[in-house]
C-alpha cells in the first residue's frame, strides 16, 4: 500500500510539473504577444477637410467605432475580469484622450493596422477589418476624428496578470484580442472598392469593413466570435432562417433589434444599436449581398 501512494505522489508531482510548465510557457507567449513591437510603414491617405467628407466620416464612426468607445467617443471599460482589464480609448483631444496627439498617420495606423504611435499592437481594436476601408472613406473617418470635441476622460492601460497572459497564449480569446498588429502580416492584394450604391458589390464591401464573418463564419454560414461569452451566430445565407424574410424584415431588424419572429436581439451579441446608424440604401445593398450569396446549410461551431 505504501508503494502504491508513493507511486500515486510521483505520478500526481509530475501532471502538476507538467502543468506548471504549460502554463509558464503559456504565460510568457501571452506576455511576448503583449510585449511585441510592430514598425509599419503607414501609407499616405489624404485627409479632407470639406465639411461634406467630415459628415461621411461622422456617419461610418457612428455604425462602427461607438459601440466601443461611446457615443461622445471619450472610451472606458470595456472589458474586466479576474485576470486582466482593457477599457476602450478616449478618442477626443480632452484630457485623457488620444486627438490631441495623434498625426494623421497615427490615425491610419491604428485604424487599418491595430498599431499605436509607439509600436504597440491595440487590443480588441478591428483594424482586421477596417484596413479594408478604401483610402478615401478612411481618409473620411480620420476627417471626423480630428473634429471632435474635447471630452475629458482618463482610460486605463490594459492589463492581464499571469493567468490572463496564458489564457491569451492558449488562444482562448482568439485572435482578435492582440489584433491586428498580430495577425496582419500581408497587404491586401486584389481589393475592391465599389461605389457606394445598392448593390451586392457594395454590400459585399460593408460586411468586409464590419466584420461580419468574425461570428457568422467565413462563408456567413453560421459561425461563433472568439469572445467566450458568445453565442451562435445564425446562417446568413438563403439556406437560413432569412429565406423567409423579405428586405423590409432584414431592415427592422438591424433598425429595431427584433427579428421577424419576434425574437429581440440582444445587443451584446449583435451590435445593432450602431449597424442601425446605416442608411437605408446601405442595409439594402447589405441585403443584396446576402441575398446572392448560395443556399448553405447551416454550420453549427
Amino acid at each position: 500500500m505504501k508503494k502504491f501512494f508513493k507511486w500515486l505522489g510521483i505520478v500526481l508531482g509530475s501532471l502538476l510539473g507538467v502543468i506548471l510548465i504549460a502554463f509558464l510557457g503559456l504565460a510568457l507567449k501571452g506576455n511576448s504577444m503583449l510585449g511585441k513591437k510592430y514598425d509599419v510603414q503607414v501609407e499616405k491617405i489624404i485627409i479632407p477637410t470639406d465639411a461634406e467628407a467630415v459628415a461621411r466620416g461622422e456617419h461610418w464612426v457612428m455604425a462602427e467605432c461607438i459601440g466601443c468607445h461611446g457615443h461622445d467617443l471619450s472610451g472606458g471599460e470595456f472589458f474586466a475580469a479576474p485576470f486582466g482589464y482593457i477599457d476602450a480609448k478616449n478618442l477626443t483631444p480632452g484630457n485623457g484622450g488620444v486627438g490631441s496627439d495623434f498625426t494623421d498617420d497615427d490615425w491610419v495606423r491604428a485604424l487599418r493596422h491595430g498599431v499605436s504611435s509607439e509600436g504597440d499592437s491595440l487590443l480588441i481594436m478591428p483594424a482586421q477589418f477596417f484596413r479594408y476601408y478604401s483610402d478615401e472613406d478612411l481618409g473620411d473617418i480620420v476627417a471626423y476624428l480630428k473634429t471632435l470635441p474635447p471630452v475629458d476622460k482618463e482610460t486605463r492601460e490594459p492589463s492581464f496578470n499571469p493567468m490572463g497572459k496564458a489564457l491569451m497564449g492558449a488562444g482562448v480569446f482568439g485572435e482578435s484580442t492582440v489584433v491586428a498588429a498580430y495577425i496582419i502580416d500581408n497587404p491586401l492584394e486584389n481589393v475592391s472598392y465599389p461605389p457606394a450604391g445598392v448593390t451586392a458589390e457594395y454590400g459585399e464591401y460593408i460586411v468586409n469593413v464590419s466584420g461580419c464573418r468574425d461570428c457568422h463564419g467565413a462563408d456567413l454560414s453560421g459561425g461563433k466570435s472568439a469572445d467566450p461569452s458568445a453565442i451562435n451566430a445564425p446562417n446568413l445565407t438563403p439556406g437560413g432562417e432569412l429565406v423567409a424574410w423579405e428586405e423590409a424584415d432584414f431592415i427592422k431588424a438591424i433598425r429595431e433589434g427584433e427579428a421577424k419572429s419576434g425574437h429581440k436581439l440582444d445587443p451584446a451579441q449583435m451590435p445593432w444599436e450602431h449597424y442601425k446608424f446605416f442608411s437605408d440604401d446601405e442595409l439594402k445593398a447589405l441585403w443584396a449581398y446576402l441575398q446572392s450569396l448560395p443556399k448553405l446549410a447551416t454550420t453549427i461551431p
